[in-house]
C-alpha cells in the first residue's frame, strides 16, 4: 500500500519500521526481550503519519476480539495457530478468515536437510505445522529448532485424514509450465516451459495429477502456474527449492498412509480422463449439429410467424383438469 514509504522505490525513504524476526529459544529472557521488542515496534508504528497509522490493515490488527477481553487461563492454554499459505503471496490477506489450530504431525522417515532454511527430521519426531505451502515444502517447529520439510514425510498423529488431499476434478483447472521437468517415474509426465495443461488432483506432498490431451501423470505444483494469472513472487526461501520427494517414494511400512489411505492408480486417473473428454465431446457435437431455426422475412423485412411443425402420427393422450385446459387455454 506504501511502496515509498515502505522504502520499495527508495531504501533511503523508508520510514516504516523493521520488526526483527523472533528468536525461537526457550527461556524466560528471550520471551522477555521480543515482549520489549514488539512495543517499541507498536510504538513506532503507530506514530507514523495518519494515513499509514490509520490505514484499514492497522485497524484491523489493534481491533479487540473476543480473546482479548477474555483471556485463557493457565487451565486452558491457547494453542498455537497456523495458516494454509497460498501460492500468491498477495492473496493472504484476504484469504486468511480466521486462524486455524497448529496441527501435529509424526514423521515417518529420516530426513537430512539439504539448506540451512531446512529442518533435519528423525523417524518418530513430533512436529508442529506452521505454514503449508502448495508446493509440498511445509514449514515446521519442534522445540527450538524450525525450518523447511517435506510434507511426504509427515503424516497425521491419529490417523490419515482422508479429506486433507482435495477429491480430484476432473473437469480440470487450467495452468502454465513455468519451468519444464523430465519425468523420472513410470507415472510422471514430461513437459516443456510454456506448454497449457489441466490439474485434475491436488495433492499436499506437491505433487499435481495433470491431463494434457488423453495422457495424465504426475507433475511438481511448484512449477506450474494458473492461467491468466499474473507471475507469482514466492517466498524467497522457496524459490529456489527444487520439487519435493513424493510422497509414494518414501518408504515405511508402519506408516499410517501405506496401511490405510486411499490412493488413486494412474490407470484410474486415465480411465477417468479419457471417459470425460469422450463425454465432453459428445456435449460439445451435440450442440454443434442441434438444427436452428432461421427467421424468415417478407417483403417489408418484418419477421414472418413460425409456423411449428406438424405432429407426427404418434400422438400422446395427456388427462387434464378442467382449471389446466383453462390455464393453457
Amino acid at each position: 500500500m506504501f511502496p515509498i514509504e515502505s522504502g520499495q522505490i527508495n531504501p533511503e525513504c523508508r520510514i516504516i519500521p523493521h520488526l526483527s524476526a523472533p528468536r525461537w529459544f526457550d527461556s524466560q529472557r528471550s520471551t522477555e526481550n521480543r515482549q520489549n521488542t514488539l512495543s517499541e515496534y507498536f510504538s513506532a508504528l503507530i506514530n507514523l503519519p495518519r494515513k499509514i497509522s490509520c490505514c484499514v490493515h492497522i485497524l484491523n490488527f489493534f481491533k479487540v476480539r473476543p480473546d482479548d477481553l477474555n483471556p485463557s487461563t493457565a487451565n486452558h492454554p491457547r494453542k498455537p495457530e497456523t495458516f494454509l499459505m497460498p501460492k500468491d503471496s498477495k492473496k493472504i490477506a484476504t484469504d486468511i478468515t480466521g486462524p486455524i489450530i497448529l496441527q501435529t504431525y509424526r514423521v515417518i522417515a529420516d530426513y537430512e536437510k539439504n539448506s540451512t532454511t531446512e529442518m533435519a527430521m528423525k523417524v518418530g519426531d513430533i512436529v508442529d505445522v506452521v505454514e503449508k505451502s502448495e508446493s509440498g515444502w511445509w514449514f515446521c517447529q519442534q522445540k527450538n529448532k524450525r525450518g523447511w520439510v517435506p510434507a511426504a514425510y509427515l503424516e497425521p498423529m491419529d490417523s490419515p485424514d482422508e479429506a486433507e488431499d482435495q477429491e480430484p476434478n476432473y473437469a480440470g483447472e487450467l495452468y502454465v509450465v513455468r519451468k519444464g521437468y523430465t519425468a523420472a517415474q513410470e507415472d510422471e509426465i514430461s513437459m516443456k516451459e510454456g506448454e497449457t495443461v489441466e490439474v485434475i488432483h491436488k495433492l499436499l506432498d506437491g505433487w499435481w495429477v495433470v491431463r494434457k490431451e488423453e495422457m495424465t501423470g504426475y507433475y511438481p505444483s511448484m512449477y506450474l502456474q494458473k492461467a491468466g494469472e499474473e507471475n507469482v513472487t514466492e517466498n524467497s526461501q522457496l524459490r529456489n527449492k527444487a520439487a519435493p520427494p513424493r510422497r509414494s517414494s518414501i518408504g515405511n511400512i508402519k506408516s499410517i498412509h501405506n496401511q490405510s489411505r486411499k490412493q488413486i492408480s494412474q490407470e484410474t486417473y486415465r480411465r477417468n480422463s479419457v471417459k470425460y473428454i469422450q463425454s465432453r465431446k459428445k456435449l460439445k457435437n451435440k450442440i454443434l449439429t442441434k438444427p436452428s431455426i432461421i427467421e424468415e422475412t417478407n417483403e417489408n423485412d418484418e419477421p414472418k410467424p413460425v409456423i411449428p411443425p406438424r405432429p407426427s402420427k404418434d400422438l400422446i393422450l395427456i388427462r387434464c383438469s378442467e382449471s389446466t385446459k383453462k390455464k393453457m387455454q
